[in-house]
């Protein structure tokens, strides 16, 4: 593997080989977030955009040119600030497009001297590829839990090691092959390769929940714009995988058509005051707003705004209860419920309505110690960079608009192929 380094304007001397981008496609937004690790395996952000745009409804990307245009603006705002040239990245999936299932697979070391080679992790990851999965739908991502050799467990990288079975457990990722061909499109349209496809839940459970929460038991809930993805986490392993069509974008929606105004006045009151209940209200005050032709003013008073926010946001909690008790009793989540995404996470007063729908204890993510990026509209794409660090994955870039790029990555063409390559590096930090 060739390494590189460079003198950054922004001062230190990042190896060029340790880089990684995140691109976060949301129903709203696209973020971008330029990060590295360093030897102590601690996160430096180097640049970071923020594009508004509304090219995806529920998850479906159904404009691919506003889309482009979008990730191209949000990638040049994080070059400008990390001083680099972005050539290729990770980007998100999430709602109904994706699946998520746990898996164990296993091959017999037929060498002769049953030491285990790249070649038998290889073997491994195409059996795991043949799987029988739904029409319409692909194995985007093979994440690895533990291999197990002759029973023993645990085992994080096998290679060389004496066996004469050796199992996998992991987690597959599938996607519809329209969604994720069409995030591909996107991408590329706007000049990148894709490095790979990550679910969205396991880049954000990186940053918005602890291992030991994990091992616990906890409920994530990340409510974005048009979609609240909801995932379960027990014994370390995700074990609920699921969304529901409804996010921030309804509430907004539900205050236009409740007070008869237009959706951008809607949206700035949501906004203003960021409350989801009505005992929270300090000054239930007489305010004026515009119609819903923005022509004539009207007197409103604060609590009508906040008791439909409050409404809206019972029904999302409600219908995120409903999901997890499709799978598993609520109650062996014993460290509780995380709410995340820019949808909800900065409503004062959503925790507490939690709290009283699933009776459990409830908190709000907190990035706070993202030092760079601590706003809840970047967590996807950081998260993708912690989850993608882990398996000593890269993107492309190149230093200060010279020659110097690091090129270890082809297109987004065979999973299996890049995932074995990188089998002897993972978990290596």
């Amino acid at each position: 593997m060739r390494e590189f380094s460079a003198n950054l304007p922004f001062g230190g001397n990042i190896k060029v080989d340790n880089i990684i981008v995140g691109i976060d496609i949301g129903t709203t937004k696209v973020c971008t977030v330029i990060g590295s690790f360093d030897k102590n395996a601690q996160l430096k952000i180097l640049g970071k955009g923020f594009t508004l745009f509304d090219g995806v409804k529920k998850g479906v990307i159904i404009d691919i040119e506003e889309t482009a245009r979008a990730i191209r603006l949000s990638v040049e705002e994080a070059e400008r600030e990390a001083h680099l040239s972005v050539d290729s990245g990770y980007v998100n999936i999430y709602g109904t497009h994706v699946n998520v299932f746990n898996h164990k697979e296993s091959i017999s070391i037929s060498n002769e001297n049953q030491i285990i080679t790249q070649d038998d992790i290889g073997r491994l990851y195409s059996a795991i590829e043949k799987l029988p999965i739904p029409d319409g739908t692909q194995i985007i991502d093979i994440i690895p839990i533990q291999y197990i050799v002759d029973g023993y467990e645990n085992i994080l990288n096998p290679v060389g090691m004496s066996g004469l079975i050796m199992e996998i457990e992991a987690v597959v990722v599938t996607g519809k092959i329209t969604s994720v061909q069409n995030i591909i499109r996107s991408v590329e349209k706007a000049g990148l390769e894709v490095d790979g496809i990550i679910a969205e839940a396991f880049a954000t459970s990186e940053i918005a929940i602890s291992s030991d929460e994990k091992d616990l038991g906890v409920i994530l809930i990340d409510v974005g714009g048009g979609i609240t993805d909801i995932s379960a986490f027990k014994n370390g392993k995700m074990i609920i995988y699921d969304s529901i069509p409804v996010g921030g974008e309804h509430v907004t929606n539900d205050i236009a058509i409740g007070l008869k105004i237009s959706y951008a006045e809607a949206d700035k009151l949501k906004k203003q005051y960021e409350l989801a209940l009505t005992t929270l209200i300090k000054n239930d005050q007489e305010i004026t707003v515009y119609d819903i032709n923005e022509e004539k003013l009207k007197n409103i008073i604060v609590s009508e705004i906040i008791e439909i926010i409050e409404a809206r946001i019972c029904e999302i909690l409600y219908l995120a209860k409903n999901v997890i008790e499709k799978y598993e009793n609520i109650e062996i989540f014993n460290a509780g419920i995380v709410l995340t995404g820019g949808g909800i996470s900065y409503v004062n007063g959503n925790k507490q309505i939690a709290e009283s729908i699933f009776n459990l204890p409830v908190r709000i993510a907190s990035y706070k110690y993202i030092e760079g990026a601590s706003k809840p509209e970047y967590a996807a794409a950081v998260g993708m960079i912690k989850h993608i660090a882990k398996r000593n994955k890269h993107s492309k870039i190149t230093v200060n608009q010279t020659d110097i790029q690091f090129k270890n990555k082809s297109k987004f063409k065979s999973i299996v192929k890049k995932i074995t390559n990188a089998v002897n590096n993972w978990f290596s930090l």
